[in-house]
């Protein structure tokens, strides 16, 4: 496990229809983009082979994660998702390394910890698995189960595969007016190498273009996709709102340690 050479790589894009400039805001004064990596970086006790970097198109974060002396690349083209921007930093800054596994963490998830990621890795070293991502598990929540910006995963406990993601309110339950069991799914992907680069060849799927999710284009072509469960609380920056809610679980950690 220590041995795995596992790339975590970071996209951050400035631009963004909803909150521009998103990966540069300031939660509880230090920025998003800073959290996400500096939490991502502790994968290093567990994982020494480990490289953590931030892919952008931009220079004012280029210039930023260089200020707090993180790792950072620029992949300046128009790139359709930023799985694609990942791959593209794979193949022109990290070839020269035979990586494990490339694993793709979004930069508006500034609670993710280094253990997810690490016992992210372990799974899909010990699994066969394509892809390797994280779930997780609730039980009611309508009112997160209902929002089309929180994706579900339809995920089989009984062998560990994502069978279908989607924003629509599933698994529908037809003989209960109560929502019980389901999965949210957490945009984290372990990508073996060569999958990644096949991945990116694809072109966009049926699917993936009706739901706006690029997963899709994976298990419709194919490729398999495990996922680890956690109950780690993570909460995802789609709005300028968000920051609030954010510092709000900073302040209740901080007064429980």
């Amino acid at each position: 496990m220590n041995e795995l050479r596992v790339l975590i790589l970071i996209p951050a894009r400035y631009a963004s229809s909803r909150f521009p400039g998103k990966p540069l805001a300031k939660i509880s004064k230090k920025s998003m983009i800073q959290r996400v990596y500096e939490n991502c970086l502790g994968i290093k006790d567990q994982l020494k082979n480990s490289v953590v970097c931030v892919v952008t198109d931009d220079e004012r974060i280029e210039e930023h994660v260089l200020d707090f002396g993180g790792e950072v690349v620029r992949v300046d083209d128009d790139v359709a998702s930023g799985s694609e921007r990942i791959a593209l930093a794979l193949e022109r800054f990290y070839s020269d390394t035979d990586w494990d596994f490339v694993v793709n963490v979004q930069g508006d998830e500034p609670l993710i910890e280094s253990d997810l990621l690490s016992r992210l890795a372990s799974y899909h070293e010990q699994s066969s698995f394509d892809i390797a991502t994280v779930v997780k598990p609730f039980h009611g929540h309508k009112a997160e189960h209902i929002d089309a910006n929180k994706v579900k995963a339809i995920y089989s406990p009984i062998n560990g595969q994502c069978l279908y993601f989607s924003r629509a309110e599933l698994p529908f339950y037809r003989d209960s007016v109560d929502i019980k069991d389901w999965f949210l799914h957490i945009g984290i992907y372990s990508y073996r190498p060569e999958v990644l680069k096949k991945f990116c060849k694809l072109s966009p799927s049926r699917y993936e273009l009706i739901e706006k999710l690029e997963q899709l284009r994976a298990l419709e072509n194919g490729f398999t996709m495990g996922a680890v469960t956690t109950d780690m609380t993570l909460m995802g920056v789609d709005v300028p709102e968000d920051i609030e809610k954010l510092e709000g679980v900073l302040r209740e950690r901080k007064i429980k340690s």
